[in-house]
């Protein structure tokens, strides 16, 4: 993908996000606070993933994604 490319898809983007927060706003939706609960609750997850790797004396960098899904998807079902 060239400069152009990206740059274009940038662009892009940046429309879908403006179009997300003014809909947010329709539907009475604060979008700061819905993207801080999502911030914190990517923390919260992660997090539960980076302590189960360290009970199993296991590195990040060295789990699976399969492995990292699970952990994930039981953080999820704690919630």
């Amino acid at each position: 993908m060239d400069s152009a490319q990206a740059e274009k898809i940038e662009e892009e983007f940046g429309d879908v996000l403006f179009a997300l927060v003014n809909y947010a706003r329709f539907v009475n939706v604060d979008p700061e606070l819905a993207l801080e609960k999502t911030n914190k609750k990517f923390i919260r997850r992660f997090q539960y993933i980076e302590d189960k790797a360290a009970e199993q004396n296991k590195a990040l960098k060295d789990m699976t994604l399969e492995e990292m899904d699970a952990l994930w998807n039981r953080a999820k079902e704690m919630e």
